[in-house]
């Protein structure tokens, strides 16, 4: 693979591609986090009619039907190939009109502008976090806000998204996450601003056993969402 994707990643996810809407399968994390990260996003949106989102990443499209029928004009961007087979497949039996295209946000053409553009759980996975976040903020129109997910790279992550997640109760494949690649909302916030954004908000998720759902948090330990400004 080229730029900032990783072949070994890229082969992972593409693996899944079946999956990728069983919510009771692999992906069953994401399922689960899918509306509180959504939620987040279109919240500091305002209005998503019209706008134009560019969803890297993308996977099958979890997160990308839920801002197309916010009405947004959605574009999702993946590696992989396979799992972008299944979104294209699914959004056709939903109706909805998503762009998706192969490749990574360093491959589109000079000039190519969006208001929004959303990267959740995929800068863990990236081989160069630098370049991929300048590739980000270059396709962000002026004012546009840059909308990410990812995990901190902590005791904790180790514990509950790394040994837990992966080892003990088998939420996801052995192999999904490679926590030394886990990135510090300090470390992500210094990409950002070296791509030439201002950070402009944080919040942590985790899972409430009491009201078995993602909520959002201070607590940015394990699992946190950032947003950016142009």
């Amino acid at each position: 693979m080229q730029g900032t994707a990783s072949a070994a990643e890229v082969a992972k996810f593409d693996a899944l591609a079946d999956e990728w809407w069983n919510p009771r399968g692999p992906m069953a994390p994401l399922h689960a986090m899918n509306p509180l990260r959504t939620g987040w996003i279109l919240d500091r949106l305002g209005p998503a009619q019209g706008l134009r989102i560019l969803d890297v990443g993308c996977g099958a499209g979890l997160a990308s039907e839920v801002l197309a029928r916010a009405g947004a004009q959605v574009t999702g961007l993946d590696a992989a190939p396979a799992a972008l087979a299944a979104a294209r497949a699914h959004a056709e039996a939903q109706g909805l009109a998503i762009d998706y295209r192969e490749g990574m946000p360093e491959d589109l053409p000079e000039g190519t502008m969006f208001d929004a553009v959303v990267a959740l759980e995929v800068v863990e996975h990236v081989t160069d976090r630098d370049t991929f976040l300048a590739s980000l903020a270059r396709v962000l129109k002026p004012g546009g806000r840059l909308f990410m997910s990812t995990l901190n790279r902590t005791p904790r992550s180790y514990l509950f998204a790394k040994l837990g997640a992966e080892y003990v109760l088998r939420l996801l494949p052995v192999g999904t996450h490679d926590w030394r690649s886990f990135v510090t909302p300090a470390e992500l916030g210094t990409a950002m601003r070296g791509a030439g954004l201002r950070v402009a908000d944080s919040a942590g998720m985790v899972f409430s056993p009491l009201r078995r759902e993602w909520v959002l948090s201070r607590d940015l330990g394990v699992n946190y969402l950032m947003m950016g400004v142009r």
